[in-house]
């Protein structure tokens, strides 16, 4: 990792520990929901509310379609001390399957599918903060968003995005000064939305060489010649990733 990606994992801390108290006292609420995959985003932001808000006051709802992954998930909320009530596993696969018969979505159209997935755990996050009176906080880095890694009102939508300013390697570097527990850290980087579904085999390249060519491209305004000429040989592939998925950041147009 280039040292331009190394962050202070303790400032960090700091920082959104306390944006986070600062959002909710700003908009009167004090009660949170958020959707734990068993991936290292929302781990990583689990913990971080946990150090912002009572444990009381947190809800989390882990929505699956394939295997609960809530067992392997249980080092990390006992260890955050997230009441048992406070704790939802529900399948959303009768939902989704539904939703699929519905609109008639082939079986190989995982693009479609995901899609549904998505936006149906999102549906789900916000009825549980309306019957909790809870804001939602998302669990999107920096790399998921420049890439348009996300199902626009599904995975992305949220109240409260804490480490939305992070890159994929930093939110891992918050990880290991925070203490997740190790084997939310060997999972592979997925969205989980078909069997074996993995970002980085999906995308082609790998989140570390992403993110340096993100922040090459996005935050130190280099061209891409400058930036193959780095070494970095997926750098084509991963700012056209960027720039095909870049309307997403611009929705609804208005006149």
């Amino acid at each position: 990792m280039r040292n331009t990606l190394k962050i202070n994992p303790s400032t960090e801390t700091v920082r959104i520990t306390a944006f986070i108290k600062g959002v909710l006292k700003k908009q009167k609420f004090k009660n949170v929901v958020i959707g734990l995959s068993g991936g290292i985003d929302s781990a990583v932001s689990l913990t971080l509310l946990e150090k912002s808000i009572p444990q009381e006051d947190i809800f989390v709802a882990h929505l699956y379609y394939f295997e609960s992954q809530i067992n392997s998930l249980k080092p990390l909320l006992q260890k955050l001390n997230i009441p048992e009530k406070n704790i939802l596993n529900i399948s959303i696969q009768n939902a989704v399957d539904e939703l699929k018969k519905i609109l008639n979505i082939p079986d190989g159209d995982r693009i479609r599918l995901g899609n549904v997935m998505a936006r149906i755990r999102m549906t789900m996050l916000y009825d549980l903060a309306k019957k909790n009176n809870a804001l939602v906080l998302g669990t999107e880095d920096k790399s998921e968003f420049l890439l348009g890694y996300f199902t626009r009102f599904g995975d992305e939508a949220s109240d409260i995005e804490p480490i939305r300013h992070l890159y994929k390697t930093q939110v891992y570097q918050l990880a290991e000064y925070l203490g997740v527990p190790k084997n939310v850290l060997k999972q592979k980087p997925s969205p989980g939305l078909w069997n074996g579904h993995t970002a980085e085999k999906e995308l082609g390249f790998s989140y570390e060489e992403a993110d340096n060519v993100l922040h090459l491209y996005f935050d130190q305004k280099k061209i891409i010649g400058e930036i193959v000429y780095k070494d970095f040989s997926n750098a084509q592939k991963i700012i056209a990733w960027a720039n095909k998925n870049s309307f997403k950041h611009h929705l609804p147009h208005t006149p």
